[in-house]
């Protein structure tokens, strides 16, 4: 359908270029992309290469296909490549490899002192980085990344000699060549962690989730989860849900997930009776949240896991109970809405029998579940256990395919020779979607490397310490606008970047000084979710943008929505925020743990029910500031305030039965 198509080329252009050439230019590309999965793949295998080295090489195939597979603008061609972008492909290959090619130099004669041919080197690499970002990532990114290395060029011994006010003025000033040095021919600029981390652990991961998608995994958790649920009431919403959860599990795209549950959820919804909006709005919830969804959490998840100096599999554990809590959620959310709407199931003779199913696509846990065991039991690196996981996925592809053709009468090989192209398109697809998240990193890494440099987080610490007047409640709102305004230009990734450099400090230093033990990874997933959410929010919110294409709704009705059922996930950033054993820190105990999960299950669904305006049947306004009044206190740690919240949300649940009682008796009487 015209929908699904429309959908589908959001995908590609946001996250795998949209650019289509044929003849030479298309196996060129397809070589490029392929090549730098195979060589993630090799360099990971072999452990051995320096990570400067590794860093350049991997964005210089990002800039590469920037050039060649994202158009200039809408205007620009997609059938063929304009000469212009192969000159900018090549001046981008040329600056980032002359890292490599100099190494020597740089790091053991220079000591980091640029020369003449450094500082040209450096220069156009920064311009070029800066111009693939604008094609990929859009044009906030780059503006703000051109506005902090302005900043470090002004003061008195800068290229800029003039001053900024006092309390923003902290640091004497760099001179060009000094900056642009500093940030490309150390590892506290460009290369800095975010993109280290995306030349390791991320690729890795992105790669494990294309092939585990070209296998058939996507649609097999799909078609699973609507077998088992699609009979209850509204039930395609409700397999929607549990579908973007478990597709979540292995893709770190909010979009992708949007458009690869939605496209057949989406249409069931409507067919039950859910408006367009809503359907859409249900999937926008659900796709966006797959990026909390452990073992795979995106990229900005492994550099949260650097910044924070713990394990990845420390971390996953960290965010397990908040991402199965916003998903719990909006399954109630969603069985809210049927009952709104007096919605039914699918009969069961329309839905497809869970046995074959499982039976069919078994094979596709065994892959999940080897990752979650080597990450969470045996403690394995992320990148060896993506690594032997991405060579577990080949070999079950192999099987399958060869399977699949002996039991068509075509033979074993024939079989091979499938799981051969399957593969080879998982590794261009990996290459192909790696590249936002490469420039992304590169590009945060100026605005990361001009933060250190220069010092600027103590004067933002002032300013926000001075507009919040020390309150934490203001200093998070705040957050949370800033989060929500830099989503709109920023992906995911390099939003988590600059919030975790500029502002997470701050967060945890107001904290402290309010008397809270905040522990450094309840800020840091704080504006991680924010982050995400901004891909639900209008204006610019790609995953509403792909489900109002499916849905054929409007746009503007669909984001709304989807982002108030995403108001839930950011009352669940606060519940953790304030008690962070729902990370399951200073968790004493199972019964403990238990009565934490509990309390913030009720305490989410006193919210999301509060905000809906709806529970067993439309709210009225004390009925609603009751619900919001336990959801709050559900929110304080303690067995006092939990049983109040518990309550008020009994007490309005019942007032809600007697009503519907009162009502019921009334339409008898009067029959």
């Amino acid at each position: 359908m015209a929908e699904d198509n429309r959908a589908l080329e959001i995908v590609e252009e946001s996250e795998l270029g949209g650019r289509k050439p044929k003849g030479y230019s298309r196996w060129l590309i397809f070589a490029v992309a392929v090549s730098w999965s195979v060589f993630q793949l090799w360099a990971t295998w072999t452990g051995t290469l320096d990570p400067l080295k590794l860093r350049a090489i991997h964005l210089a195939f990002a800039l590469a296909l920037a050039f060649l597979v994202y158009p200039f603008s809408k205007k620009s061609p997609r059938d063929r490549v304009p000469w212009a972008d192969w000159l900018l492909a090549g001046l981008g290959v040329a600056g980032a490899l002359y890292v490599v090619v100099e190494y020597y130099g740089i790091t053991q004669l220079r000591g980091g002192v640029p020369n003449q041919l450094d500082s040209v080197m450096a220069t156009l690499t920064v311009l070029v980085l800066l111009a693939a970002s604008w094609r990929v990532l859009g044009k906030a990114l780059p503006i703000i990344a051109a506005v902090f290395l302005l900043y470090a060029l002004t003061g008195p011994k800068g290229t800029f000699h003039f001053s900024l006010p006092s309390f923003l003025q902290l640091h004497a000033g760099f001179t060009w060549p000094q900056a642009v040095g500093q940030l490309y021919l150390t590892t506290e600029g460009l290369w800095g962690t975010p993109i280290g981390v995306s030349a390791t652990f991320v690729f890795l991961f992105v790669l494990f989730g294309a092939l585990l998608d070209k296998a058939g995994a996507g649609q097999f958790l799909i078609q699973i989860a609507y077998s088992l649920l699609g009979t209850f009431r509204g039930g395609p919403a409700k397999a929607a849900v549990v579908a973007s959860g478990l597709h979540g599990m292995v893709s770190g795209s909010s979009v992708s997930n949007v458009v690869t549950v939605g496209t057949l959820t989406i249409p069931l919804m409507k067919r039950v009776g859910y408006p367009a909006e809503t359907a859409g709005a249900i999937e926008v919830a659900g796709g966006s949240n797959g990026q909390l969804m452990p073992p795979v959490m995106g990229a900005a998840a492994f550099i949260m896991a650097e910044y924070l100096s713990i394990p990845y599999s420390q971390l996953i554990v960290y965010a397990a109970v908040p991402a199965v809590l916003a998903y719990a959620t909006l399954f109630v959310v969603v069985h809210l809405e049927a009952l709104r709407l007096g919605l039914k199931g699918v009969p069961r003779s329309e839905l497809p029998a869970a046995g074959p199913i499982l039976r069919s696509g078994f094979h596709y846990l065994i892959p999940l579940g080897y990752l979650i065991y080597s990450l969470v039991v045996v403690h394995m690196t992320p990148e060896r256990a993506a690594f032997n996981t991405v060579l577990l996925i080949g070999l079950l592809i192999f099987l399958q395919e060869a399977w699949r053709a002996l039991r068509g009468g075509q033979g074993a090989l024939h079989g091979l020779r499938r799981g051969a192209g399957l593969i080879l398109e998982g590794l261009e697809a990996a290459g192909r979607g790696m590249v936002g998240i490469a420039l992304a990193t590169a590009s945060a890494g100026i605005i990361v490397g001009v933060v250190t440099i220069t010092g600027i987080g103590f004067g933002l610490s002032d300013i926000v310490q001075a507009l919040s007047m020390g309150n934490i409640i203001a200093v998070l709102v705040m957050t949370q606008i800033i989060c929500l305004i830099l989503g709109m230009g920023l992906p995911t990734t390099a939003n988590y970047i600059v919030m975790a450099s500029l502002v997470v400090p701050v967060v945890l230093n107001l904290a402290e000084k309010s008397g809270l033990q905040v522990p450094a990874v309840a800020a840091h997933l704080f504006v991680f979710y924010f982050g995400i959410m901004a891909d639900s929010t209008p204006p610019v919110a790609l995953a509403a943008y792909a489900a109002s294409a499916i849905a054929k709704s409007d746009f503007w009705r669909t984001g709304v929505q989807g982002f108030i059922y995403e108001m839930r996930t950011a009352f669940l950033a606060y519940m953790f925020f304030f008690n962070p054993k729902l990370l399951l820190i200073g968790v004493n105990g199972f019964l403990d743990g238990l009565e934490v999960v509990l309390s913030g299950f009720v305490g989410m669904v006193a919210f999301a029910s509060g905000v809906m305006g709806f529970l067993h049947r439309p709210l009225g306004l004390l009925q609603r500031l009751l619900l919001l009044g336990a959801a709050v206190a559900l929110v304080t740690p303690g067995i006092q305030s939990d049983l109040v919240g518990a309550g008020l949300l009994l007490l309005v649940y019942i007032w809600q039965r007697m009503a519907s009682a009162r009502a019921e008796l009334r339409q008898g009487s009067n029959s």
